[in-house]
């Protein structure tokens, strides 16, 4: 049995957390492999933190591509080999003609949940424009989808499976930059990496838009460290990379963002 409560001690995702380890004890028992529901970036941080500690079982997240924000795990015993083709995905298609109403990711995904399903069945959505969207679900999904997902919006829609390698992903671009400051303030980094003022900077902190390591942030003066992900909405992802101190005795951070 795995050690639960030292494992749950002050995490903040405790039901997710919690889910993961009844199931990483049924990997243990049965040596299958068990496969989680998706998870949102806050969750798989925190249960990835949760489990680096432990040696009897491995945990493999994946989402369909490299930058794919929700992803669900494949959870087994230590000694089993685990590869990302064992990690159940559909691609379905919504195919129709927006040009006249433009859909969001948020109607994409409130036709979905209108059918019945629940959100921890549906990956990542990516909006096609005028053609609709590609979205990544669980495999016991696609044909209910299929069936069932017929408008989006006011726009008559078809749903069908298409292959993995047909999704549509465009690269993310990056910027490589570096900037000397008197502190290692969340505004003062964010503010220099994003290319704005620190009072906008703060204004967005305020408002709860900017997240490190997926953690909601709003305190201005929070310490970021190398190796943390800032990311703001709408306006992409900021890796904080190496920090060093100058003669002057301020800090020299490489900063990359993701645009």
């Amino acid at each position: 049995m795995l050690p639960r409560e030292e494992l749950l001690k002050g995490v903040e995702n405790r039901d997710s957390v919690a889910r993961v380890i009844d199931q990483a004890e049924q990997a243990i028992k049965t040596w299958e492999v068990i496969l989680t529901d998706f998870l949102s970036p806050p969750e798989l941080a925190e249960i990835q933190r949760v489990f680096n500690r432990l040696t009897e079982v491995q945990l493999l997240a994946w989402g369909g591509y490299p930058q794919a924000e929700r992803q669900r795990m494949a959870i087994a015993r230590g000694e089993l080999p685990l590869e990302q083709s064992q990690v159940g995905l559909v691609v379905l298609e919504i195919a129709g003609n927006f040009l006249f109403d433009t859909a969001t990711h948020r109607d994409f995904l409130g036709a979905m949940l209108g059918t019945g399903i629940v959100r921890e069945k549906t990956g990542d959505i990516i909006v096609l424009g005028e053609r609709g969207a590609q979205v990544i679900v669980v495999p016991e999904m696609a044909e209910f989808l299929e069936m069932n997902l017929q408008q989006v919006r006011s726009v008559p829609v078809k749903t069908q499976r298409i292959d993995i390698s047909e999704l549509k992903i465009r690269e993310p671009k990056k910027k490589e930059l570096t900037t000397v400051e008197a502190s290692l303030r969340l505004d003062a980094i964010a503010s220099a990496g994003f290319g704005m003022s620190r009072s906008k900077m703060v204004d967005l902190i305020d408002a709860g838009d900017v997240r490190v390591n997926w953690k909601d942030i709003t305190q201005a003066s929070f310490q970021v460290k190398s190796g943390d992900l800032v990311a703001i909405r709408g306006k992409g992802r900021l890796e904080i990379g190496e920090v060093a101190i100058t003669k002057k005795d301020r800090y020299r951070v490489q900063l990359t963002r993701y645009m």
